[in-house]
């Protein structure tokens, strides 16, 4: 095993500065000896205003960036007279430093796969913060994805009707010249720079609006934006359940005394892979606040809102009623699969109240029928009636036996509304709520925070083909994704499409609604995409046609022990390839491994080679039917026995459609030392 080394370097310039102070300093950090990768972050003040730069292996990568944060008690990072460094540690994953300014410090921390800073407030009392500059300079021919909002402005900007967003979209591909300077754009996003990718994003969002960006002068250089924090706010928008901003005032945050405030990420990586890895979201967020997580089971959810409460077969009329819900409960419980989501529609429409609940439903009834089934319950809940009174209401419901809260319609991130998405996880842990948020922004942090902020939307996902219609690429997005907004945290796709259709055969249906591409491209999903909560979108009746494929579906983790490691050939827009370990405490004859590719719409040939020290004792084989390329569904299972795995070395080979894929599911020995090669 390779010995760990850590590298760091301080370097602070003080020539020709008041009192002999430095007015330079530069963090770096490198994991291993004679190994590259080394990453630097530069903080300059030489000329009174600050200024940020990155280096990866020497070589400049972000540019002097300008940051500052205007408060109505001064403006942070211009007019500098004095400086110190406050503080400096270094770790095994981590350097950081901490140069003081007076009223406020700034903090800097050099990871092996990126860096990070973060402003700090030292004084007491009431302020507001008016604006931050967070600028990250580039070359403007420099490449980048990026996901616009989810709006079309006229020939005039106008960013304040941007700020109220589900952030769902797909990406753009773009020189950042070519960047529409009209409109926001929502992190995460990637950048292309010589041969490296950089990642932008932010972590430990708390009390504060979140980042957008934008490319105001349609040059190299991304600013950024923040939501005003709002002053009038009027109950509204989708069935009444939102919370619509009538007028904002003319400053982002109302802070008090000594924070931090959130941390400005960039994730490097030489190779598509090293984005998927990145954890450094994960990383600089507060640790967890919660004494006991052990009740937190991540888990599957049966899911209707997709599928419309479309069940065959069955004598009574399916819908909002206890008898269809019992049907689903009864198809988790055969499958193992943990939890069963009440949608929307169980409590009365556009009253906003969650104690009102529709003549049909009994919650009581439902939540014991699970209980004695292994089931549990969640429900769904609009942002301004679940806000009215979180504390009452996840009272209520807990004693009652609910297992959590899908939460919907927040669709802004302004301080207001992050200070929402902070109270309902502190609330819901106190009474063993989970909370899977949608039509919320990316994750920032708040699941090591409240890890029973179990899930996250601010995802373009499968629900979208309910109504979009074949012009849009969802292909393309599935394989954009993991490398983008999955770095971030997890993310709530709603997988598991039963009638899959492979191009040209695609149409939008409401009530009967299908992907694009192949049956197996939706069940690798469940193993390329980070999801501890995650759904079963299609119905009961279409998953029990096929049991086998249900069955193996079913039993997928949520949650693993080594995490997952990325084939090198996993490529930005094209393929994910991913390896993940199912060996949680079981005995090592027992343990499951798990391989999945997802392909784009180019057709691809994959050889997976294991390593010898893998003692297999069967393969379990899940790949793209031979006449995929014209019916989605059509999928082949067969499996590779413990002689015949031996008699071919360890290597298997598969073929996938365009928008195909394919899971393997393998059971024995393992060294997690293995190696996937094409």
């Amino acid at each position: 095993m390779r010995k760990l080394f850590v590298i760091f370097t301080l370097l602070l310039f003080s020539v020709g500065f008041a009192f002999g102070q430095a007015k330079c300093v530069q963090l770096k950090f490198n994991r291993y000896i004679g190994i590259g990768r080394e990453q630097s972050i530069i903080l300059d003040w030489s000329d009174g205003t600050l200024q940020w730069s990155a280096y990866h292996d020497h070589k400049e990568v972000v540019a002097p960036s300008r940051l500052a944060m205007v408060t109505d008690r001064g403006v942070w990072g211009e007019n500098i007279t004095q400086a110190s460094i406050q503080q400096h540690t270094d770790y095994i994953n981590y350097s950081c430093t901490v140069v003081d300014f007076g009223d406020y410090s700034v903090e800097l921390r050099a990871y092996h796969n990126g860096v990070a800073y973060r402003f700090i407030s030292n004084i007491d009392g009431d302020y507001k913060v008016i604006d931050e500059l967070a600028e990250f300079s580039f070359s403007e021919d420099d490449k980048a994805w990026i996901p616009y909002v989810n709006f079309r402005p006229d020939a005039t900007s106008d960013y304040a009707t941007q700020f109220e967003t589900s952030f769902e979209n797909t990406y753009t591909y773009t020189a950042l010249k070519d960047i529409d300077w009209r409109r926001l754009i929502f992190a995460p996003i990637v950048v292309e720079r010589n041969d490296l990718k950089l990642w932008i994003s932010e972590s430990n969002l708390e009390d504060y609006p979140g980042m957008f960006l934008s490319n105001r002068d349609g040059d190299g250089i991304l600013d950024t934006e923040f939501a005003p924090r709002p002053k009038e706010v009027e109950q509204g928008g989708h069935n009444m359940l939102q919370g619509m901003v009538k007028s904002r005032h003319d400053y982002i945050a109302d802070c008090h005394g000594s924070r931090t405030f959130p941390w400005r990420v960039v994730a490097m990586g030489k190779e598509d892979r090293d984005l998927i890895s990145n954890a450094l979201v994960w990383e600089l967020a507060d640790e967890c606040r919660l004494e006991d997580t052990s009740w937190i089971k991540p888990g599957k959810v049966a899911w209707e809102w997709w599928n419309d409460w479309g069940l065959e077969g069955v004598d009574f009329t399916p819908g909002i009623n206890n008898e269809t819900y019992k049907y689903y409960i009864d198809f988790a419980s055969r499958y193992g699969i943990e939890y069963v989501i009440l949608d929307e529609g169980w409590a009365v429409n556009l009253t906003a109240d969650l104690m009102q609940v529709v003549p049909e439903i009994d919650i009581k009834e439902l939540v014991d029928y699970a209980a004695e089934r292994n089931v549990g319950i969640i429900l769904w809940a609009g942002y301004w009636a679940l806000n009215r009174d979180i504390e009452g209401l996840c009272k209520h419901y807990s004693e009652m036996g609910v297992k959590g809260w899908k939460v919907d319609f927040l669709d802004r991130d302004d301080q207001e509304m992050v200070e929402f998405v902070y109270d309902l996880a502190e609330v819901a842990a106190k009474y063993h709520m989970l909370v899977d948020y949608h039509g919320v922004y990316k994750p920032t942090g708040l699941n090591r925070t409240y890890p029973n902020a179990i899930n996250f939307e601010g995802v373009h996902g499968l629900e979208t083909m309910k109504w979009l219609g074949a012009e849009h690429d969802q292909i393309t997005y599935d394989v954009t994704l993991p490398f983008i907004r999955g770095a971030a945290g997890p993310m709530d796709y709603t997988p598991g499409a039963m009638r899959n259709a492979a191009k040209g055969h695609y149409y939008p249906d409401y009530s009967r609604p299908m992907s694009q591409g192949t049956r197996c491209h939706q069940l690798a999903m469940y193993i390329a995409y980070y999801s501890p909560l995650t759904m079963l979108c299609d119905s009961p009746t279409n998953y029990e046609k096929e049991p086998e494929f249900t069955k193996f579906l079913a039993e997928i983790p949520t949650k693993w022990n080594l995490g997952k490691q990325f084939s090198k050939e996993s490529k930005i827009g094209e393929y994910v390839q991913v390896m993940a370990d199912n060996h949680i405490d079981t005995d090592e004859a027992s343990r499951e491994w798990y391989i999945a590719g997802l392909n784009g719409h180019k057709a691809r040939k994959a050889t997976i080679q294991l390593s010898p020290e893998y003692r297999v004792k069967s393969v379990e084989v899940y790949v793209d039917g031979d006449n995929a390329k014209r019916d989605g569904s059509d999928y082949k299972r067969y499996t590779i026995s413990e002689e015949e795995y031996n008699k071919n070395k360890g290597v298997i080979k598969v073929k996938m459609a365009p928008g195909g894929g394919f899971v393997i599911r393998l059971t024995g020995h393992f060294i997690p030392h293995g190696s996937i090669k094409h």
